[in-house]
């Protein structure tokens, strides 16, 4: 008797398509909540910014490839889109402006090809050390070859030029806004079905385990070869939209100081989430743009944050988001809220002594010429006088020594909501 063919249909996960269409709607739906024309300017430096940490965390969080200089590929990506650009302006290549994104991540290929063969050959810690001379040499040669980098005033470009198609001329903000947005979901939603290939899960292996898979003959050089060009791909497009953005590529975007920032926030995000680079391309942004308005001392508050998060939250935000959302799932979220609020109010209070001592330092060192007295968080300081340093000092120890106890305080009942939930889980695994 003939077999009978049967039919298999994988139902569709809900829960991706609802995050997905969520992703979508955010997109679009953004500049039209934050209508000013810096809104419009910081969304679209976020998109560039998604783009360029989740080409990172494909060698940081999917490889185990600590590289410090990524910024290779994203500011030479940068450099070859402005000259494409400056090329179509002149009409020597009829090229959509739309497009030239892509010939910046192509240029990433084609520096990763050659640098990728050479830096791939190592793992670890000679990997980073590899990534981070090439990352000094290709700094040094944008200093030394101005007719290609523009010396120290850079390359600059126009890009209302070319066709125009339905009017779109990529001269407003919000024009070039939306095509940055599909380049941005575009590519989050190629870089995640990366991790869903072969190649992906491959490249997952040999980040925990490159011996074993020796042992079942795939060569792990050419795995993270392979992963390392894709991810300059990315890059160069994100490049490749800066320089639209910007309309001016300096050395800048090859220098070490950008990889770092990369590195930075894609682990304050959480490398080990294919989101947390997101959330860590978002907080680079307002770090750089809004947080650097409001005090000189910015780069050393980073710091602080940076160290705070080491210590005690070493998976970045996004894994706080997912153990808060395991706790919710089983109804337990209530039972700490209330130390959530102590924690964070007694962190603000932290914040507020060391914060006034820091701006009290930075007067003292930048801004003596303009008096003793400066105003921070709608209070009068005066820089010299110890009453404002003791008065500082006492509320950030003060705040510290509440915050530990609210700390010790929230592990336990953290540690017993955990058991609760073993608990539950064996009781449904038993009905």
């Amino acid at each position: 008797m003939p077999s009978q063919s049967h039919y298999q249909f994988k139902p569709l996960n809900v829960g991706r398509w609802i995050v997905w269409s969520l992703y979508a709607l955010v997109l679009l739906g953004a500049p039209m909540v934050f209508t000013s024309s810096l809104s419009q300017t910081l969304l679209s430096q976020m998109g560039i910014a998604i783009i360029v940490c989740l080409s990172y965390n494909m060698l940081l969080g999917q490889g185990g490839m600590l590289s410090f200089g990524h910024a290779v590929y994203s500011g030479l990506g940068s450099f070859i889109a402005i000259h494409t650009l400056n090329v179509v302006s002149d009409g020597h290549l009829p090229l959509p402006v739309s497009l030239v994104p892509i010939a910046g991540g192509l240029a990433g290929v084609a520096f990763a090809i050659v640098f990728g063969w050479v830096t791939t050959k190592k793992a670890a810690t000679p990997f980073a050390m590899i990534t981070l001379g090439i990352g000094e040499l290709v700094y040094a040669m944008s200093l030394m070859f101005p007719e290609f980098f523009g010396g120290e005033g850079g390359i600059s470009g126009n890009r209302v030029t070319g066709g125009r198609p339905l009017g779109i001329t990529f001269g407003p903000q919000i024009q070039l806004y939306y095509l940055i947005a599909v380049y941005t979901f575009v590519c989050t939603g190629l870089m995640f079905a990366f991790t869903r290939t072969p190649l992906g899960r491959m490249l997952n292996a040999v980040r925990d385990n490159p011996e074993r898979v020796e042992f079942v003959g795939y060569n792990t050089q050419m795995v993270r070869y392979l992963a390392f060009v894709i991810a300059a791909f990315f890059a160069g497009v994100s490049g490749g939209l800066a320089a639209l953005n910007f309309e001016i590529v300096t050395a800048e975007v090859v220098g070490g100081a950008r990889s770092g920032a990369y590195l930075l926030f894609t682990f304050l995000g959480g490398a080990t989430f294919f989101f947390g680079p997101i959330i860590g391309a978002i907080l680079m942004v307002l770090a750089f743009v809004l947080l650097s308005e409001f005090t000189k001392a910015w780069l050393l508050y980073l710091g602080l944050i940076f160290l705070f998060m080491v210590m005690y939250a070493p998976g970045g935000v996004a894994s706080l988001i997912m153990m808060n959302v395991r706790v919710a799932a089983y109804g337990m979220l209530r039972r700490v809220w209330t130390s959530y609020l102590a924690l964070g109010l007694l962190a603000l209070v932290v914040l507020v002594g060391a914060g006034a001592m820091i701006e009290m330092v930075y007067h003292l060192q930048l801004n003596a010429a303009l008096g003793d007295e400066l105003t921070f968080l709608g209070a009068t300081l005066n820089a010299r006088s110890p009453g404002s340093w003791f008065g500082s000092a006492f509320v950030m120890l003060t705040g510290l020594g509440l915050f530990e106890l609210a700390r010790r305080q929230f592990l336990r009942e953290w540690h017993q909501i955990q058991t609760d939930i073993e608990i539950e889980i064996k009781r449904r695994e038993a009905v």
